[in-house]
């Protein structure tokens, strides 16, 4: 009987704390794929518009592309900081200036 419980208070208390981090680096990871599919998505949509010669929306599509990029940055940023490693800034500063000047160069 004490075993049972004791096995009970393991998975109920210490399981959780082990999912509940992958959990939550998960959700950063995902938040940063996802956020960075849509940002490219909306770039790749804007190009083939201007191929055919429409610039309807460019700079609000624009604006909205380099915020969720911006917001895909952080979402990295914050993973790493959970997994406890040191993110490579120099490639996401770089990164975070073309998105910052796609944001205010319209």
């Amino acid at each position: 009987m004490k075993i049972f419980i004791f096995t009970i208070f393991i998975v109920n208390f210490i399981s959780p704390i082990q999912i509940s981090a992958n959990t939550e680096l998960n959700f950063y990871m995902n938040d940063f794929y996802s956020k960075s599919y849509k940002a490219s998505q909306i770039l790749k949509e804007i190009e083939n518009s201007l191929k055919e010669g429409s610039r309807k929306n460019v700079c609000s599509r624009q604006r909205e592309a380099a915020k969720l990029g911006l917001l895909a940055n952080k979402s990295l940023i914050k993973a790493f900081e959970i997994e406890g490693a040191q993110p490579p800034m120099n490639a996401i500063k770089a990164t975070q200036q073309k998105w910052e000047s796609i944001l205010n160069d319209c």
